[in-house]
């Protein structure tokens, strides 16, 4: 009876453990604020702050990340100011980090969903990469919207094809959330 339940218990278990490793996406909106009303954009100026990170503080990153910002707004119907002096309806500055997260799993021997005979608990140390985008009101630098995005990064940072992909499901996801479409 016992391994009955094993095989339930573990593909419960290999349910709950792949959730945690979704991208985890959301985003702020000031209520009641008409959207329509905003037509141009703009890139803000960057910070002055250092870089997190090298390996997000690189052409390849911003090319892929800048590219894909573009095509969502674009999408959305919204041109992109050229002419010097222009102030654009909207203003988009983004911030992006890499830092070290900790798990703890834990196994249920009740369940036989435990890593070892001992049922020990484990620490999974992994590196999340997280993205801001903000939107901003070009004339009153007020900020209308914030999106965020994080997932772990291992395994992609060094596959440009993998990291790629992660850029555009970011910026697609956080812009899904965006209130705004046409």
């Amino acid at each position: 009876m016992l391994r009955l339940l094993r095989w339930p218990a573990m593909a419960g278990l290999a349910v709950l453990v792949s959730g945690c490793a979704t991208m985890n996406v959301s985003s702020h909106v000031e209520r009641g604020l008409d959207f329509t009303q905003y037509t141009t954009w703009e890139w803000a100026p960057p910070d002055a702050l250092p870089a997190s990170d090298a390996r997000l503080d690189n052409p390849f990153f911003r090319d892929h990340f800048q590219g894909a910002v573009e095509r969502e707004m674009t999408h959305r119907g919204f041109t992109q100011t050229v002419m010097e002096g222009d102030v654009p309806d909207l203003r988009v500055h983004y911030h992006a980090n890499l830092s070290p997260q900790l798990r703890v799993n834990t196994g249920d021997q009740s369940f036989g969903a435990c890593y070892d005979e001992n049922c020990t608990v484990r620490v999974l140390d992994n590196e999340v990469g997280t993205i801001l985008i903000d939107v901003v009101d070009g004339h009153t630098n007020r900020l209308i919207w914030r999106g965020w995005a994080q997932h772990s990064v291992d395994g992609v940072l060094d596959n440009p094809t993998k990291f790629q992909a992660r850029i555009q499901e970011a910026v697609t996801r956080m812009f899904g959330r965006f209130p705004r479409s046409i």
